[in-house]
């Protein structure tokens, strides 16, 4: 496998450099000028796809001065298989494993056709690579969420072409479902959840809808614009994981050795701030403008982690471990004092 200094590979660009190569084989003589009018690319992107097609796929591309527009030297039956970089190989393996946990989904044939379609342009030294990478790697993802295509179409092609989109949703912990006029900014996986992000009309609000508990979408014919480009990143900068409340917190929790090396090494948070200790464990400070993930993450870590601050995740936490106490083991007794 040829191996390259930089990787272009990607599906738009192929696509488009097949383009390139049937106006090239037809004898219409493009030039690059022509080309980015077409295509409504720059025209140094396309002078870099017409040299990549010259020194990486060896097609014998040439600039016709008089006729002012490149043809081929001699004839080009079909588009050559796409080389790849030893990077690309094992960026299309992690995509190959990570459509995996679909499986049984009512995306797995989406994602499988897709991936089938960019696997068609590999050559064959390409594929034998992945092939024989087989079992080094897996994905074993926690419970991934169950959507269903359909719906999954619905709400990308309003997310696509800007409009609006009805349906019925849940929300969390409620069994009647309520009637949402939303418009569509944005799909994303997030905390093993497919999620729609967008605003909804009748609540004058950015609300996040989980698509497990979303039914019956439906497009409407009104067109919605965006003031700017949303950035799901930039939404959820607050958050621990899909909750975004409006306040701002300081957390600060110490993790002893134990807990500390299912965090070492990760990225729970871009604002995260880790301290470690002599004795092994961390400490581990967060800023948040919600306390709900935060707090079922230090439940789940039990006699491990204790919270410095804020006092207000402290209050919940005594809360809810006085709550467990009960359910499983009867009066909760605190400072001797009896609390039940």
């Amino acid at each position: 496998m040829k191996k390259a200094q930089t990787s272009v590979f990607c599906w738009p660009a192929i696509e488009r450099m097949q383009q390139m190569h049937h106006l090239i084989k037809n004898g219409e003589y493009p030039n690059c000028s022509t080309m980015a009018k077409e295509f409504e690319m720059s025209v140094r992107t396309l002078k870099r796809n017409i040299d990549f097609m010259k020194t990486r796929m060896n097609l014998p591309i040439e600039f016709d001065v008089k006729r002012n527009g490149y043809y081929y030297t001699r004839a080009v039956p079909e588009f050559p298989k796409v080389p790849m970089s030893e990077a690309d190989v094992f960026t299309m393996f992690v995509a190959k494993k990570a459509i995996e946990q679909y499986h049984g989904t009512p995306l797995q044939k989406m994602l499988e056709a897709t991936f089938r379609k960019v696997m068609g342009q590999l050559d064959q030294s390409a594929r034998f690579v992945l092939g024989d990478m087989e079992g080094a790697l897996s994905f074993r993802p926690f419970a991934p969420g169950d959507a269903e295509l359909k719906d999954f179409e619905v709400l990308m092609r309003g997310v696509n072409e800007h409009r609006a989109v009805r349906f019925m949703y849940r929300n969390r912990g409620q069994v009647r479902a309520q009637a949402r006029h939303v418009h569509p900014y944005h799909i994303g996986y997030v905390d093993n959840h497919w999620s729609l992000f967008g605003f909804d009309v009748n609540r004058k609000a950015m609300r996040t809808f989980v698509l497990t508990r979303l039914s019956k979408p439906e497009l409407t014919k009104k067109r919605f614009t965006v003031a700017q480009k949303f950035d799901l990143n930039k939404y959820l900068a607050g958050s621990l994981g899909l909750y975004r409340g409006e306040d701002d917190f300081e957390v600060v929790v110490e993790l002893d050795a134990w807990a500390a090396d299912d965090v070492r090494g990760r990225r729970l948070h871009s604002s995260q701030e880790l301290t470690d200790h002599p004795g092994g464990g961390l400490t581990v400070k967060l800023r948040l403008n919600s306390l709900e993930e935060v707090e079922r993450w230090i439940l789940s870590m039990g006699i491990h982690a204790t919270v410095i601050q804020p006092e207000k995740l402290r209050e919940r936490l005594l809360k809810a471990t006085q709550a467990l106490f009960e359910r499983y083991g009867g009066p909760m007794v605190i400072a001797g004092r009896d609390e039940g």
